[in-house]
């Protein structure tokens, strides 16, 4: 039987708050197959496609958008939360469920004009997705995609990004929670 990148997620229920089904990538990063097979179906759309920047989310989009960028050849960014990085940042706030958060990048980190692909582990609400396209954005990148492992399609996360004109990129999917 073959296996899929689905397989290599493992599902932990009620974390971190009681109805939640959280979807746990450590399995699908701890196990070398699933991590290279993550990581390729990743960057498979954009094979061929000139990209100067990948742009990681924080957290687990660093470890997979550091992978990707590498397999790219391309520079790596991290899109960070408040207060994490050390230089002089531009900032994006964004709305929670209940309140708040800011996410930050570097404001030399991109060059006007750079093409840049956004990765993160998970879709949800796509707040935190579109916090990093609009600080991209603001640098003068051109944001060419957004490249998830796994989408929650009942959060809106998807339909948020390509009301940004985003493509979207996604692996697996689970419905329902």
């Amino acid at each position: 039987m073959t296996r899929t990148v689905r397989d290599y997620i493992r599902t932990i229920a009620d974390f971190p708050h009681e109805g939640i089904m959280f979807r746990d990538v450590t399995t699908l990063f701890a196990d070398p197959r699933g991590f290279r097979m993550a990581i390729d179906q990743l960057l498979h759309p954009y094979a061929g496609i000139a990209i100067d920047k990948v742009a990681g989310l924080e957290a687990r989009g660093f470890i997979l958008g550091g992978a990707v960028a590498h397999q790219l050849s391309t520079g790596f960014v991290p899109v960070r939360k408040k207060g994490k990085l050390p230089g002089t940042v531009i900032s994006e706030a964004y709305q929670l469920e209940y309140g708040e958060a800011v996410m930050e990048l570097h404001d030399d980190a991109i060059v006007p004009g750079e093409r840049v692909l956004i990765v993160d582990d998970l879709l949800a609400t796509g707040g935190t997705a579109e916090a990093g396209i609009r600080l991209c954005r603001r640098l003068g990148a051109e944001v060419i995609g957004c490249a998830f492992v796994i989408d929650l399609p009942d959060l809106g996360g998807r339909a948020r990004l390509e009301a940004l004109g985003m493509p979207v990129h996604v692996l697996t999917a689970f419905e329902g929670d």
